[in-house]
């Protein structure tokens, strides 16, 4: 009985048993993964061998969160499932990539992802999508671990460790794409621009506390060292108020802890905010207590760069902010 044949008599066959929804599910997506192989391959052996033999010099070799994947040289078709921003910055298109949790591409993104395919959100892949597409190289963070053999049925699949920091993130997507030379050269451009705002600022560097608020839906949050923007003001060395030197992303506040907002100056981040609730809190007589309110030290900066990029694009454009309104 020919291989085709054997599998559609097993998705046939799904009907009479006793079996959940996502069990069906995961069988028919193997089966498809296997049809496609089938059709695309060779029927004998020995040619497969030899197709094997041909491309294994043409491979390299990732070390991942996952173990060790073999990768292809020059990827042509590659499919981002997290940490799009690292890979636009090492100048790589992907065919298609996740996106944020309301199903866009960041607004400071948005002329670098036109003509990308959306395929989920972070975190929650649509396999069937990614399939027929057909990539050859699958990049990702370990978020997506329970996915992975499925992933890997795909395309080689490298997912970085989602407890590191978003550079180690670009280095690992370098190496997957052959481009490490090129994340080298972006990370030391950034660092440079790091020691441009330190001379700058010279003394006011240690003496300028900085607070992070943020004004969304239903809270009103600061955000502290573990943050993507607090983490790039710790690299800085500028210094966070008491309450927000914390290791740890973020807190929500009430209004009655208003003046727990320290920092000489205030970076106001906005996007997706409720400007009712962001009223609420500007028009309160305790925020115009605060020193950085009184000497018009308050800047509106964007949520897509200081709170969701986590990549290199993102962290220049926070640079780029500090830049502006610190010195």
């Amino acid at each position: 009985m020919s291989s085709k044949k054997n599998l559609f008599i097993r998705v046939f066959t799904l009907r009479h048993c006793r079996l959940s929804y996502q069990q069906i599910k995961l069988i028919l997506f193997s089966v498809i993964t296997a049809l496609i192989v089938i059709g695309c391959g060779v029927s004998n052996p020995k040619s497969v061998t030899l197709k094997a033999e041909n491309t294994t010099s043409q491979v390299r070799v990732v070390k991942h969160a996952m173990g060790e994947t073999k990768v292809p040289i020059h990827p042509q078709r590659v499919v981002v499932l997290g940490g799009l921003d690292n890979v636009l910055a090492l100048g790589v298109k992907p065919i298609a990539s996740t996106t944020l949790g309301d199903y866009n591409f960041p607004d400071y993104l948005e002329d670098l992802t036109i003509g990308i395919e959306k395929i989920g959100t972070n975190g929650q892949p649509n396999l069937e999508k990614i399939l027929y597409l057909k990539p050859d190289l699958i990049l990702g963070l370990s978020w997506d671990a329970k996915l992975y053999g499925q992933l890997s049925q795909i395309a080689p699949t490298i997912l970085a460790d989602e407890d590191r920091e978003w550079k180690y993130w670009l280095k690992k997507y370098a190496e997957a794409l052959g481009k490490t030379a090129k994340a080298e050269q972006l990370l030391q451009a950034y660092n440079q621009k790091i020691e441009i705002l330190r001379q700058t600022m010279g003394e006011n560097l240690d003496q300028t506390k900085v607070s992070l608020v943020n004004f969304w839906a239903n809270y009103t949050r600061l955000y502290m060292n573990e943050s993507f923007g607090g983490s790039i003001l710790k690299e800085i060395g500028l210094p966070r108020p008491k309450y927000e030197d914390k290791d740890k992303h973020q807190e929500n506040i009430s209004l009655e802890l208003i003046p727990q907002i320290g920092g000489d100056v205030i970076f106001l981040i906005l996007g997706g905010h409720n400007e009712l609730r962001l009223k609420q809190f500007t028009n309160h007589p305790l925020w115009s207590r605060l020193q950085a309110v009184q000497q018009n030290r308050v800047y509106p900066v964007s949520g897509d760069t200081w709170i969701a990029a986590w990549g290199l694009i993102g962290a220049n454009r926070v640079l780029d902010d500090l830049l502006n309104y610190l010195p």
